[in-house]
């Protein structure tokens, strides 16, 4: 796991360079397309990206995106009207028999379909009218880490095209040089929080909250520790009722326009004697954990998301666990 964590920047570079024909290929398809709408299919770290893709799309192309759960296709057999639209389907492996039927579904449908996979010549590729090869290369850790960031750099890419965002292009060009200050991103601090208890909070807004359900995830696969994410205006609801003294949060804040009412949810849960760490420098009732910012708002949060993998993989050893033998888990999981 951390071999593929710190080969992050390089194959976020070598998709960058051997899609990028077909990004833009896709991109300009769905630009033609002009979706009225934009569904995803995916599960586990890919349905995370499909949330982060989610809330892109959404700020910046003003296309509403929906989330159709697989087994409306592949158990259920139900026929979906999706005419005028664009689905995305993730998958790492392109083999899951439900995400594969689902987006044959959503192309029988009317959809224009665009897998992103990192297996070329896998089922949902041959069954999608657009596959990008995410191109991250072999990953045999158990817990996805460089096909989750390849895969959400390839659908920002897609949407760069699609709305011909030079800016976001630029920012992507550069990830791979804040990719490798992301995984030098100390943040040991957060151990000691974490010791005496086996629960905490990861908060997120916009982007971010669909990297703190990733971290989230992260937790329970290589830690054994129950971490659930909230959007920082959630978890001032029912949630709220569990923060006692010294409960931890891990408050992942990106450089957009959601860091300041972040920072005053980190100020609230301070003041209730929560242990907070925070990825800004707004934090005030909160341990600033450093952060590699990248000057755009939309890839902001993909640094956050590797240094936390750099984190979570040491965190699992420090508790006498091999992150790379997950209880329970294995690589490649179809369902149907």
């Amino acid at each position: 796991m951390i071999r593929e964590i710190r080969e992050i920047p390089d194959a976020t570079a070598r998709l960058l360079d051997f899609s990028s024909k077909a990004l833009a290929e896709a991109g300009r398809d769905i630009r033609a397309r002009n979706p009225a709408f934009l569904v995803t299919v995916a599960r586990g770290s890919s349905d995370h990206v499909a949330s982060f893709m989610k809330y892109a799309v959404e700020l910046t192309a003003g296309i509403p995106v929906a989330s159709v759960g697989p087994s409306v296709a592949s158990i259920y057999g139900a026929k979906l009207r999706l005419a005028g639209s664009a689905c995305l389907a993730i998958s790492q492996s392109g083999k899951s028999p439900d995400i594969v039927a689902m987006a044959e579904e959503a192309k029988r449908g009317g959809a224009l379909t665009v897998a992103l996979t990192n297996t070329a010549d896998s089922p949902l590729a041959r069954a999608s009218d657009h596959s990008i090869d995410i191109a991250a290369g072999v990953e045999k850790s158990v817990a996805a880490t460089k096909t989750f960031v390849n895969s959400a750099v390839a659908g920002l890419a897609l949407l760069a095209h699609c709305t011909e965002d030079e800016d976001l292009l630029a920012a992507l060009g550069e990830l791979p040089k804040h990719f490798s200050k992301a995984v030098a991103c100390d943040w040991s601090r957060l151990a000691g929080a974490l010791d005496d208890g086996n629960s905490l909070f990861i908060l997120g807004r916009g982007p971010s909250f669909a990297i703190a359900n990733e971290a989230a995830l992260k937790f329970k696969e290589t830690c054994g520790v129950h971490a659930e994410a909230y959007s920082a205006a959630e978890v001032m609801h029912g949630p709220w009722a569990l923060v006692t003294p010294g409960f931890p949060v891990l408050a992942l804040a990106a450089r957009d326009r959601s860091e300041p009412s972040m920072a005053e949810t980190a100020e609230a849960l301070g003041a209730k004697e929560a242990t907070v760490f925070m990825t800004s420098d707004l934090a005030r009732n909160a341990t600033r954990l450093p952060f590699a910012a990248t000057g755009h708002p939309l890839t902001d949060p993909l640094a956050l998301v590797v240094s936390f993998y750099a984190f979570v993989e040491a965190f699992a050893r420090h508790r006498g666990l091999n992150p790379d033998e997950p209880r329970n888990l294995k690589k490649v999981t179809e369902t149907r």
